[in-house]
C-alpha cells in the first residue's frame, strides 16, 4: 500500500472514530417538569405518547427514531405506520416493556402525572413535554432534536417556523380587541382557559378569550355563562375537517353578538389544538376570521 493510501485510510478511520465519539456523547435536556433527563447517547428507540409529540419529532428530523406511538398519531402520513401502545390516557405497559425503548416522551397535561410516575417506576427514562405558548412548540422541537441527535435539522426547522410566527405577530399588533368564545365541544359544552396555547393564538390575532380566567384548563361551562359574556366571535373545533352541525345551534340565541353578526367560525382541530408547527395554519385562519369581523365594524 502506498504512503498516500495509508494516509487516506488513517484519515477515514479517524473520521469514523470521531463521528462515533460524537454520536455517543451523553445527552442532557431539561423537560417541562424542570427535571434534567440524561441519556448516555442520543436516543435511537423512542416512544411518543401523544400525536403532537409524534408530529414534532418528524419536524425535528427524528421521525425515524420513533418505534411506537398512541392512537390518532396520523401526521405526517408515515406516522400512521407506527405500532400503537394505547392512547394518551391509557397505555399498554407490558407492550412497552417488550419494545424496550431507550426514551419515552410524554405529554404532561394529557398523559398526566400518574402515568409518568408509573413509567418511571418501571424503569423507563421519561421526558415530559408541554406547550403553554407558541414559542414552546419550537423549544420542544429543539429539545427533541437534542434527545435524538438531530439538533442541526431541528434548530433550522424551529428557526424557520419562528420567523413565520414573528411575521404573524408583527402583522397583528395593536389591532382592536375582539372577544372570542372558543368551543371545543357541545355536549358537554366545553372551552379552554388562558393557560392553553389556543389563548395565545387568539391573543396574537388581536382577540380576547372570554374564558381566559377559568380555573381549569378545559372547563365545562353553561350556555348562560356564554350568554352573559356575549362574545363577538364563536370559533368551534369539533372532530375533523368538517364544520360541526352543533355550531349552528347558537342561532337559537340571537341576542349574542356573534350570532347577530354572523360570526360563527370553524377551525379544524388538528391545525389548532395540536401543539405542532401546523398550529400556524390554524392561527392564520383565526386571524383572517377576526380581521373579517373588524372589517364589518
Amino acid at each position: 500500500m502506498s504512503r498516500s493510501s495509508i494516509i487516506h485510510v488513517v484519515l477515514a478511520l479517524s473520521l469514523l472514530w470521531a463521528t462515533k465519539i460524537w454520536a455517543d456523547e451523553p445527552v442532557r435536556v431539561e423537560d417541562a417538569r424542570g427535571q434534567w433527563v440524561e441519556l448516555s447517547a442520543p436516543a435511537e428507540r423512542i416512544v411518543a405518547l401523544a400525536p403532537n409529540i409524534v408530529e414534532n419529532f418528524y419536524s425535528a428530523g427524528a421521525g425515524d427514531k420513533l418505534i411506537a406511538a398512541v392512537s390518532y398519531s396520523d401526521y405526517p402520513e408515515q406516522a400512521k405506520q407506527l405500532p400503537e401502545v394505547g392512547n394518551y390516557k391509557a397505555v399498554n405497559y407490558e407492550r412497552l416493556l417488550l419494545l424496550n425503548p431507550d426514551l419515552i416522551v410524554a405529554w404532561g397535561s394529557g398523559n398526566g402525572n400518574q402515568m409518568v410516575s408509573k413509567l418511571e417506576d418501571l424503569g423507563f427514562t421519561v421526558f415530559v413535554s408541554e406547550s403553554h405558548t407558541l414559542e414552546d412548540i419550537a423549544a420542544n422541537v429543539q429539545s427533541f432534536g437534542k434527545l435524538a441527535g438531530t439538533s442541526d435539522y431541528a434548530d433550522k426547522s424551529a428557526e424557520t417556523w419562528l420567523e413565520r410566527l414573528t411575521e404573524l405577530q408583527v402583522n397583528h399588533k395593536n389591532l382592536d380587541s375582539v372577544s372570542v368564545f372558543y368551543q371545543v365541544w357541545n355536549e358537554p359544552l366545553q372551552t379552554l382557559n388562558g393557560d392553553h396555547l389556543i389563548s395565545d393564538v387568539i391573543e396574537t390575532c388581536g382577540g380576547r378569550n372570554i374564558f381566559a380566567d377559568a380555573l381549569v384548563l378545559a372547563p365545562k361551562i353553561s350556555i348562560e355563562s356564554v350568554l352573559n359574556r356575549d362574545p363577538k366571535v364563536i370559533i368551534a373545533s369539533g372532530m375533523g375537517e368538517e364544520r360541526p352541525d352543533w355550531l349552528d345551534t347558537w342561532e337559537d340565541y340571537p341576542r349574542i353578538d356573534a350570532v347577530k353578526e354572523g360570526n360563527l367560525f370553524h377551525i379544524p382541530p388538528d391545525i389548532i389544538q395540536r401543539h405542532t408547527f401546523r398550529v400556524l395554519d390554524g392561527m392564520e385562519m383565526v386571524c383572517d376570521d377576526l380581521n373579517r369581523v373588524r372589517g364589518k365594524g
